[in-house]
């Protein structure tokens, strides 16, 4: 497999504003959290790259393998709490476009506003991310934990 795109070949700065970001979330969202979502998401969008580095950096932190690999079945098994299940629900909602009340409502039974918008935040940059390296065909298997920061 060879890539399309490196980003070595694209203009500098490129991502920096995409970098900026990830560090904010490192920051304030719970980590644990912020893995589950990137791993949902990038096992929705399809996103090999993304699937091998969030998969990486969640266990390094001390997430189980049982947990990642169960994400796609998440409703029927009982590993996440639910404040997970309810940042899980909507970060597949508005991965699809798609946010009805009820959704919303429970995840705001466990997070603050702040948090909710980091969520929100964190779901949108996950996809970016997975367009990109599908875009780009990044090669998956390479990744080392932090090499992005």
């Amino acid at each position: 497999m060879e890539a399309r795109i490196s980003f070595g070949d694209v203009k500098k700065g490129f991502a920096d504003g995409l970098f900026k970001t990830g560090a904010y979330l490192r920051q304030g969202l719970d980590q644990k959290l912020h893995e589950l979502i990137n791993t949902r998401m990038s096992q929705i969008n399809g996103c090999a790259y993304c699937l091998d580095m969030h998969f990486k950096d969640a266990t390094h932190i001390g997430e189980t393998a049982q947990r990642l690999y169960s994400l796609p079945a998440w409703r029927e098994t009982p590993y996440y709490s639910e404040a997970e299940r309810a940042a899980l629900a909507f970060a597949e909602a508005l991965n699809a476009n798609h946010m009805d009340d009820e959704t919303y409502d429970e995840l705001a039974k466990h997070f603050s506003k702040e948090e909710i918008a980091d969520i929100a935040l964190s779901v949108a940059m996950i996809g970016t991310w997975n367009k990109l390296n599908i875009a780009f065909r990044t090669v998956p298997g390479g990744y080392a934990v932090g090499q992005h920061g």
